[in-house]
């Protein structure tokens, strides 16, 4: 398809990456299968948010997940209670509030990427290299037209 070609809500590709945007939710709900009575989505959203990006000030993970800062506070205050991430003031500005992983977040951040990388490499590994080359491709262009860093960028020394 030609770049200045608009793309359609009917168009082949829209459909084929609803596909496999289906089988990717399979992934992941089968990664989070084994959590789910200890961590809810919204909340593993958070493990990742932080995993990624390290501790962060209160204002920035609740804007890096779009959520309310009110809201997500007391959204937040749950995640403390039950041991996912810790909140404490930050040593330049003791107004402001730096959450982070707890061992317990770390541990089920941990185990469901794990539990998915698994899964991720078993299915590549029915393709042939060319194939997974393609897949390889394909998402790297998908994830760069979403803004999405590459793994590199977000990985944390000492995490």
């Amino acid at each position: 398809m030609n770049p200045s070609t608009p793309v359609t809500a009917a168009s082949d590709a829209v459909v084929e990456t609803l596909t496999a945007s289906r089988a990717l939710l399979g992934v992941i709900a089968r990664s989070l299968a084994t959590v789910m009575d200890t961590v809810t989505l919204p909340q593993f959203r958070v493990l990742v948010v932080l995993s990624d990006l390290g501790p962060l000030r209160m204002g920035e993970l609740s804007e890096k997940l779009g959520a309310n800062q009110s809201s997500f506070s007391r959204f937040a205050d749950r995640m403390v209670t039950a041991g996912l991430i810790a909140r404490q003031p930050a040593a330049t500005n003791r107004r402001e509030v730096i959450i982070s992983l707890t061992e317990l977040g770390r541990k089920i951040h941990h185990a469901v990427t794990e539990a998915r990388r698994a899964e991720i490499a078993a299915l590549l590994g029915t393709l042939s290299p060319a194939e997974r080359a393609a897949v390889k491709a394909g998402f790297e262009i998908f994830a760069s037209a979403a803004g999405e860093p590459p793994a590199a960028d977000l990985m944390i020394v000492g995490l």
